[in-house]
């Protein structure tokens, strides 16, 4: 008799009724919040993971897909946080394998200066990375630089920097680590939202009231402690707390456009160090094809679907055109996606988000209610760590240590490749034989959702059972990317997924077509007009 399935839906909400308190409730289903709530499982606790939407659905999968020390913050002289980071970015190669790996970046230099100048700062990058340096750094010669990146423009060219850096799938790592809490014993449950917060009688955080977003069924849920992990929106929460709580987050907005991977041939990325405005521009290979970005320009408030404005895509493209001895246009997008950087924000002020913290913070309100905010994907464990540190000494929590810095994420111990299996099967690390084995018991679940990709309905059925995807969105943005890689043909496989979905979750045709529509809808802003 098959094992009960752990992630079905029904099992982790007839949890919610069975668990009189929870030592620890964390609201968020992003990076942070994930990571907060793999901290507390590892610790012992009594965890509970809610999330409003679906896992990652906000800025955690909208990243620049890197796990980087950050070259940007070593040139400003926060030796601090890239030692931190290059820290934790090894970690997080050595626990999700099948999901992170080395990438190689080169810096071309057109000055007789840059050579030497990134040549020496990226020593010491590598020398901060210490035990847990992914390769060392190297000048490059002209034609070398050439031979890896045959699309730079060779005019002026004098040479290059070769430095290395961790590349990860930032959806599929959120859905992974969702499943690591289940398999140690924690709940975390997607489309559940918190509405409201618990109080005793002296005014302390007791836990939260949330509400089942597809049944509407009310649930009071009772914590020793409540940690605010919602990225940007996690004033929003605080005000539940305290209405009138001064915000603590600027958004900043970076937005990434997906090129053919002929734009850059070969498995090395493309670094930008100083662009015309003082950014830095990466062109990475990520999943067949080109990632371009980032900008970093501030917007007044969060929003669930943030769009590109126009000077940003022209920046973009510009700025690629200066590289590149193609050009790229707006017809050669093939999608369009917007992260919003949950940036803490100093006491001075400061309006320019190159200047305001990537450092996580944590602050504790008169109630008790733990938020935490700033930080990145790289840092995600360590923020998760310093949190619950943070509870244990306040007294929410009874002393534990962690233990994440090396454990396994789900998938890790599987085989790399599988021979016969589509070549990005090697993301489901140990699970992808059980997913092979899917198509091979039903063969009909072996046919490609679209002509121009290699995803499988199997990968829709799998989704659905195994990694708690409850929308058309929810498979083709965060479970199999293909709208994050060719907007187009999502909307193409929109039908098929909607019936594939329907069929698993027991929907009518009525839902399908709903979900079909909503998801054209959301589609569209994922591709660029003119």
């Amino acid at each position: 008799m098959p094992a009960p399935n752990p992630y079905r839906r029904e099992t982790l909400v007839q949890q919610l009724a069975t668990v009189p308190e929870w030592d620890l409730i964390v609201i968020g289903g992003g990076a942070t919040g994930l990571g907060v709530a793999l901290d507390g499982v590892s610790r012992g606790y009594r965890t509970l993971l809610l999330e409003q939407a679906d896992f990652a659905k906000g800025t955690s999968s909208r990243s620049t897909k890197l796990v980087h020390g950050g070259v940007r913050y070593l040139a400003q002289g926060d030796i601090g946080l890239v030692r931190e980071a290059l820290h934790e970015r090894g970690l997080l190669l050595q626990n999700a394998p099948h999901l992170c790996h080395n990438q190689a970046f080169i810096i071309p230099n057109y000055s007789w200066w840059g050579g030497p100048f990134y040549t020496l700062g990226l020593k010491l990058y590598d020398l901060l990375a210490g035990r847990l340096s992914l390769g060392a750094s190297a000048h490059l010669s002209r034609a070398e630089t050439l031979r890896q990146l045959p699309t730079l423009r060779p005019a002026g060219l004098r040479g290059g920097v070769l430095y290395h850096d961790g590349q990860f799938d930032d959806a599929r790592l959120a859905i992974n680590l969702a499943q690591t809490c289940i398999d140690h014993g924690g709940t975390a449950l997607n489309y559940c939202a918190v509405l409201g917060l618990l109080k005793d009688a002296h005014g302390r955080l007791a836990g939260v009231r949330a509400t089942d977003l597809e049944t509407g069924q009310g649930h009071e849920l009772r914590a020793r402690a409540v940690v605010n992990a919602t990225g940007v929106f996690v004033d929003a929460v605080r005000r539940l707390d305290e209405p009138k709580a001064r915000p603590l987050v600027q958004p900043s907005q970076g937005v990434h456009l997906v090129l053919d991977q002929s734009f850059l041939p070969g498995g090395a990325a493309l670094m930008v160090p100083h662009t015309t405005d003082g950014r830095v521009l990466f062109a990475v290979p990520w999943l067949g094809c080109v990632v371009l970005g980032t900008t970093d320009t501030p917007v007044p408030a969060a929003t669930a679907e943030p769009r590109a404005q126009e000077q940003e895509i022209d920046f973009l493209l510009q700025t690629a055109a200066q590289y590149l001895t193609r050009a790229p246009t707006r017809a050669d997008v093939r999608s369009i996606f917007v992260g919003l950087r949950p940036l803490a924000a100093t006491a001075g002020g400061s309006t320019k988000t190159q200047e305001i913290s990537r450092r996580h913070k944590i602050v504790v309100s008169a109630s008790g209610l733990l938020t935490i905010t700033g930080g990145k994907w790289t840092t995600y464990r360590r923020m998760g760590q310093d949190t619950l540190d943070e509870a244990i000494a306040r007294g929410q929590l009874p002393a534990a240590a962690s233990q994440t810095a090396h454990l396994p994420v789900h998938g890790a111990a599987g085989p790399t490749a599988l021979p016969g299996a589509p070549p990005h099967f090697a993301a489901y690390g140990r699970d992808q034989t059980a997913l092979f084995q899917l198509m091979a018991d039903v063969p009909a679940l072996a046919q490609k959702l679209d002509p121009q990709h290699d995803f499988r309905h199997a990968e829709v059925v799998w989704a659905a059972r195994h990694e708690m995807a409850r929308t058309v969105e929810d498979v083709l943005a965060r479970r199999v990317r293909l709208l994050f890689l060719d907007a187009a043909a999502a909307r193409r496989a929109a039908p098929t997924v909607a019936a594939l979905l329907a069929r698993e979750l027991g929907h009518d045709p009525a839902w399908a077509a709903r979900q079909v529509a909503e998801f054209g809808e959301l589609a569209r802003g994922y591709q660029l007009r003119g």
